[in-house]
């Protein structure tokens, strides 16, 4: 199992230290020293080092690709090189950031038109929606109508789909409820997406068939719990809608049978049934249900969610340090599990833990990609396996208040 990760070698806390220039180069760039510089200093690093990388993933994944398009999605494709943009404008403001994304999310537009997939993360509906969102700071009213009228066609046209987060239903509503954020409330309509929560919870309820846990989901035959395709996700997306009591109560008491039957080590299993307590990512595992946990406790105001939340954090304080550099299975993606209790909690714990985790990649990420001990990821620049994923990271530790996993935290 220790194969998996880096043991976790790093203090339990180290104090900045007012001297953020007194070090010399040679000690700026060790981990122990960049975990002892003011926040402000070390959020410059971070600054720096995510543009450099964001660069490289533009110049990869479409400069050298001729600007032509095979994968669109979010996930490893094209269009997480634009969400990665995307969020560079966000930080700078920069008017070539919003000018990149608008091209690349054209490409993507065509090449997703004949496909069948409807969610944020793998689907055309993350086109889409982040086609609009950028038409709308763009002030394209015209880009934007068109993106607007595409995403309605999505809905008219009916489909069998699973429930889970990258294919399913809840990735759809996810989609749904991002144009909404970024377009205007009821850009699409309550009662549309109510039309959709209830064929999800009735879907969990039947699958349950009154069983322990009041809702229960199947992707490819197996009963999945974690945040990509089981119950970690679909609650996460249900805890956004608008529920009806009885289904606050199957939300609760869902999330409740998980904790009660997680690991003695604080784990979570990957899926209905597992006794194998290896997985610790945001796919599967802690970090992905401490995530749903964290967004529990806020909504909920649970002391139950919230000391569930700690204790998901604590293994993947230990356990987290992974041999992989990206957002779904990678020291990226863990490292937004401190952020979201630094931001639910105010302790000064997690932001050193958020902070831990970002230098640990700042300072040894790339070259232990090099040195072969480190995996970058099968697509190595994208967004959710590789190099994307950390530059997008680094952007987000620049302004914590800001700071959301991408596809999954609103």
């Amino acid at each position: 199992m220790a194969d998996r990760f880096f043991p976790n070698e790093m203090p339990e806390f180290v104090e900045e230290t007012r001297a953020k220039e007194s070090l010399s180069e040679g000690a700026r760039d060790s981990l122990a020293s960049l975990l002892s510089l003011p926040y402000e200093t070390l959020s410059e690093r971070f600054q720096r080092a995510a543009f450099e990388l964001k660069e490289s993933v533009v110049r990869e994944t479409w400069g050298l690709s001729g600007k032509r398009v095979k994968d669109y999605t979010l996930y490893t494709g094209a269009l997480g090189t634009a969400y990665l943009v995307f969020k560079a404008y966000q930080v700078t403001k920069n008017g070539n950031d919003l000018s990149l994304c608008t091209e690349i999310v054209k490409a993507c537009d065509s090449a997703s038109r004949d496909s069948e997939r409807v969610t944020f993360i793998c689907g055309r509906a993350g086109v889409l929606a982040l086609g609009a969102a950028i038409a709308k700071h763009s002030g394209d009213e015209k880009l934007l109508n068109y993106y607007l009228g595409q995403f309605k066609e999505l809905i008219r046209q009916p489909r069998d789909l699973p429930n889970e987060l990258l294919y399913g239903r809840a990735g759809y509503l996810w989609a749904c409820s991002f144009l909404n954020k970024h377009t205007g409330k009821d850009t699409i309509s309550t009662s549309h997406m109510r039309s959709v929560v209830d064929e999800v919870v009735k879907a969990g309820r039947q699958l349950a068939r009154k069983g322990r846990c009041p809702l229960m989901y199947e992707w490819h035959g197996k009963k999945y719990w974690g945040a990509a395709h089981g119950l970690a996700g679909i609650m996460g997306v249900l805890m956004d809608m608008e529920l009806k009591p009885d289904e606050v109560e199957d939300v609760k008491g869902t999330l409740h049978y998980m904790i009660k039957n997680r690991f003695p080590s604080g784990n979570y299993p990957s899926s209905e049934g597992s006794e194998s307590d290896r997985l610790v990512h945001w796919c599967h595992g802690a970090p992905g249900v401490a995530l749903t946990l964290v967004k529990a406790a806020e909504v909920f105001g649970s002391k139950e969610f919230l000391q569930a939340a700690i204790d998901a954090g604590e293994v993947v304080w230990n356990r987290g340090l992974l041999k992989r550099v990206g957002i779904c299975h990678g020291i990226s993606g863990n490292t937004y599990v401190f952020i979201s209790l630094y931001r639910l909690t105010g302790d000064v714990k997690y932001l050193y833990r958020a902070k831990a985790f970002a230098c640990f990649l700042l300072d040894k990420g790339q070259r232990l990609i090099l040195e072969g001990k480190m995996h970058g990821g099968d697509r190595p620049y994208s967004l959710f396996e590789g190099l994307g994923g950390m530059a997008y990271m680094f952007l987000d530790m620049v302004d914590l208040k800001e700071a959301k996993f991408p596809g999954y935290e609103f």
